[in-house]
């Protein structure tokens, strides 16, 4: 019956809307990263967001220069996020990538690609909840080893809040860091959590600590910050979208 069919011109006029969805997020992630797409798609689920992400290369295990070299890799993988098209905000999601080369560079680096956007990472995400909660003194937990912690817990300081105490899991692989159970998670929080802090901090984006804020906000009577809640929290400020995640704990009700 098909035989000889061919097409023809429709009769009505294909009309373009301005975009596919009303807001954009460019996100780039590490190679290996296991976690961040996850935790965008679960917390941003019913909003009219496109989350477009590249990958860049990376090998572990993460160290400071290994970290360090990712910096030059931000602005091609930018660039190739819905190329010659804008973005609503840039996210690059590593914690500790953006700690060791500074959140100013990272927004230069990705500036290059989508000039005059607006660039989030964890820790600048982190340092904007502090402040809206009122924070002053936070204690951490981290899975990395002693000196990324470290380097993190110096970043901190300079920005403003006390770290009053720093706990680290010593991995080198953010693909085992991935793997960390949510119940070690969750213990390593209440155990990090000096009574003198504001708020505890859980960093890396290859942690489900996202899944954990509201269970640690329960034992600690405190509020929790992680960095891809407070990532993607960040990025609905940006967009001008309402923070209606309960799992979010407290920051997402300010």
């Amino acid at each position: 019956m098909t035989q000889g069919l061919r097409s023809s011109a429709s009769s009505v006029t294909a009309q373009l809307d301005r975009r596919p969805v009303a807001k954009r997020i460019g996100l780039v992630t590490l190679a290996t990263d296991h976690t961040t797409e996850t935790d965008f798609a679960r917390i941003l689920q019913g909003h009219d967001v496109g989350v477009y992400v590249n990958r860049i290369g990376f090998e572990n295990p993460i160290t400071h220069e290994s970290l360090l070299q990712t910096g030059p890799c931000l602005t091609a993988a930018a660039a190739d996020i819905l190329p010659d098209e804008p973005l609503d905000v840039l996210v690059y999601g590593c914690t500790s990538a953006s700690a060791v080369l500074g959140n100013a560079k990272v927004a230069e680096y990705m500036n290059r690609a989508k000039p005059d956007t607006p660039c989030v990472t964890p820790s600048s995400a982190a340092l904007d909840a502090f402040a809206t909660l009122g924070i002053k003194k936070i204690s951490v937990l981290a899975p990395y080893a002693k000196d990324v912690t470290d380097t993190l817990i110096r970043y901190f300081a300079k920005q403003g809040p006390v770290v009053v105490s720093a706990e680290c899991f010593g991995l080198s692989d953010d693909r085992d860091m991935a793997r960390v159970s949510l119940d070690s998670i969750i213990g390593g929080g209440v155990a990090a959590c000096d009574a003198q802090a504001d708020a505890l901090f859980v960093s890396c984006t290859a942690l489900r600590a996202a899944s954990c804020v509201a269970q640690l906000e329960a034992r600690l009577g405190k509020p929790v910050i992680t960095s891809n809640q407070a990532m993607v929290w960040r990025c609905m400020r940006h967009l001008g979208l309402t923070c209606d995640y309960p799992a979010g704990g407290k920051l997402f009700k300010t």
